[in-house]
């Protein structure tokens, strides 16, 4: 069993393509201005069995091109062997695996080497939302974009090229997700924004 939230699909903000992201449930690092603070306690409302979670990426599969995966949450490696149940799997379907997370590479590749091996580009450090550019695939410029398939160097090469960061929104039963890197005043900006149409924002 692992704490999974979502699985979106076609994320194409978090790395190149069409890809099935995949949100999980639980974080220690509590980041001042992260863009998931929802996703901070595992709740049980998301404690699903990883052969729900892989049944529902092969439905998307069969019937749409995916480029690849990205793995965030939450912190996926908060569940090290949920993680593990996946990333093998998730392999058979596309090589490029993402992986975000709050710890740094150096510990999980003395904690956590064998996950490792099944990871593409692992963005990896803690939010600080001071460091905050709007940058292309990280969310403060303490994190690293680490190839550990250097295969892939060049096709994550156009979107590392961008000047600023894209946002994507997906729209859900029960509202809107916007997924990508945010600006420090997105949530402002955004909220003047809805005003100004006489709408109303409400978080989870």
């Amino acid at each position: 069993m692992m704490y999974v939230a979502r699985i979106l699909y076609p994320v194409e903000v978090l790395g190149p393509g069409k890809r099935i992201g995949i949100w999980f449930d639980g974080c220690i690092h509590h980041c001042p201005g992260c863009s998931n603070p929802e996703l901070w306690e595992q709740q049980e409302r998301y404690h699903v069995s990883a052969e729900t979670v892989l049944k529902m990426v092969r439905l998307i599969a069969q019937e749409n091109p995916v480029d690849g995966f990205t793995l965030t949450g939450g912190d996926p490696f908060l569940q090290p062997e949920a993680l593990g149940e996946l990333l093998e799997p998730l392999s058979r379907i596309s090589r490029d695996i993402l992986v975000y997370t709050g710890y740094l590479y150096e510990e999980l590749k003395e904690r956590y080497p064998h996950l490792l091996e099944w990871i593409a580009v692992l963005i990896d450090g803690p939010y600080l939302e001071a460091g905050n550019r709007a940058l292309p695939l990280i969310g403060s410029d303490n994190q690293r974009i680490i190839f550990l398939q250097e295969n892939l160097r060049e096709q994550y090469a156009p979107i590392l090229r961008r000047q600023t960061s894209r946002i994507q929104n997906f729209r859900v039963r029960d509202g809107v997700i916007s997924v990508g890197i945010h600006r420090p005043d997105y949530e402002e900006r955004l909220a003047e924004a809805a005003q100004r149409k006489g709408l109303e924002i409400k978080h989870e």
